[in-house]
């Protein structure tokens, strides 16, 4: 977990990125094996299953039962066939078996080698990672980079947008929204949508990190300073799903603690979010996002994707599509396509704006119950976890299903949504100690855990 975790900026460098997951499950998986082994003779450590493991099962069985489509055409797409989608398929596929195997290997080590405060310092540790691949996005945005696994690749494959998107290194996406084409931070993340959803994914650890396992007003204190200079790649992200998903993120945790009879928390975040915004609207920071908000080109195509989704969900509604399709033309006329020269004019992909809508496309009802079921399950099953970890842990979770309408989850905002449930679900084991914080005092969640 150190290695793919903790040095995940130096994957990124070398051009692994997010190709960093599949090689560690392989990893994760002998250890599982081996661990497996030691438990039948020794009777300890067990292989565990994550609480409501079927659900998560079932929808990989979709995933894969989703192949027999591939031939299908629903109305309104490129045309295309088994060989053309497959390896898309493929690569989706192998990322959700290398983080199934994450979920377990996580869940699975005990305290001694994997303690909840490390797992939580991991997470804190890619929150400033984003915050400083933000500001790089920001400052230098055109800052990039050709990677040594690039270098090992056909140019046939590297001038693929996908492709680059993998294993070419850059600072931020270039995108023409409020006049000028301006950068958005994308590092170390690969998509600008990818570093939002991080940020909100990962926001919550960095706080716990601060005030659960430090006490020492200094790092505080630098802690504080670094939430506030993220505001900056956070405006300038230009990102409304980002600015959505934090207030989101507040008034969950607000509305939560109120209905435990803690109304002072949801006072303070109003209050802390009313300052928040006067103080943005006041800095030069606030003429970005007037601009943004004046400025909803991609409203449009959005709303075309999640009308093909929603119309190719009843042409499929059990298992769906397999996999995505590109829109035949753009939202306003057949005859506009990608070309060389405009990877982003028309053939749009539909399932691309949202996982929730990919989900409905790609794997049908079957498959977007048993996806959100399994999130929904834990959720529920731990909501009485009041402590820091089961409260930014449940934010995680409830915070992937409002970003499921405009962002996708694959790969690493997955990999924090799972990282959040084993945090969760470890916090709540009956037959684990409860480990030290820079407190002396237990709360009445930690002493019933213990």
């Amino acid at each position: 977990m150190i290695a793919l975790l903790g040095f995940y900026p130096l994957w990124w460098l070398l051009g692994l990125g997010v190709l960093i997951f599949p090689i560690a499950a392989v990893l994760m998986a002998i250890s599982l094996y081996r661990q497996h082994r030691r438990w039948r003779v020794t009777g300890e450590d067990p292989v565990r299953m994550p609480p409501g493991f079927v659900l998560w099962l079932l929808f990989c069985l979709v995933v894969v039962a989703g192949i027999a489509a591939l031939n299908a055409e629903p109305d309104g797409a490129v045309a295309g066939g088994f060989s053309d989608r497959i390896i898309g398929v493929t690569y989706r596929l192998v990322q959700y078996a290398s983080l199934t195997v994450l979920l377990i290997y996580a869940g699975s080590q005990p305290l001694r080698r994997l303690s909840q405060r490390r797992l939580v310092l991991l997470l804190a540790w890619l929150f400033v990672v984003t915050v400083v691949g933000g500001l790089l996005g920001t400052f230098a945005g055109h800052l990039e980079m050709t990677s040594p696994v690039e270098m090992l690749l056909p140019k046939s494959w590297t001038g693929k947008g996908f492709i680059k998107s993998l294993v070419h290194p850059y600072a931020a996406q270039l995108h023409e929204i409020v006049g000028d084409p301006l950068p958005r931070p994308a590092a170390p993340w690969g998509y600008t949508n990818t570093w939002g959803n991080n940020y909100c994914l990962l926001m919550g650890w960095f706080v716990v990190a601060l005030w659960k396992y430090t006490n020492r007003p200094l790092i505080r204190a630098g802690g504080a300073a670094v939430l506030v200079l993220s505001l900056i790649p956070v405006v300038h992200s230009l990102n409304r799903g980002l600015w959505i998903g934090i207030g989101a993120a507040a008034l969950f945790l607000g509305v939560r603690q109120a209905l435990a009879g803690k109304a002072r928390p949801l006072i303070v975040a109003v209050a802390a979010s009313g300052v928040l915004a006067f103080g943005t609207a006041a800095s030069p920071l606030g003429d970005v996002i007037e601009k943004r908000l004046d400025n909803g080109k991609s409203n449009g195509v959005r709303m075309f994707l999640t009308e093909r989704a929603l119309a190719g969900m009843q042409e499929s509604p059990v298992l769906g599509f397999g996999t995505t399709r590109n829109t035949m033309g753009g939202r306003q006329s057949i005859t506009v396509g990608e070309s060389e020269g405009c990877e982003r004019c028309g053939n749009f992909t539909i399932g691309g704006n949202g996982q929730l809508w990919q989900l409905l496309f790609a794997h049908g009802l079957a498959g977007t119950l048993a996806y959100f079921g399994f999130f929904g399950y834990g959720l529920w099953r731990f909501r009485r976890d009041r402590s820091a970890i089961g409260l930014a842990a449940s934010c995680a979770i409830a915070g992937s299903f409002v970003a499921a309408l405009w962002y996708n989850s694959l790969v690493t905002p997955l990999a924090f949504t799972f990282a959040a449930y084993v945090l969760l679900w470890r916090n709540n084991m009956t037959d684990v100690a409860v480990e030290p914080t820079v407190s002396t005092k237990t709360s009445s969640a930690e002493a019933g855990h213990a």
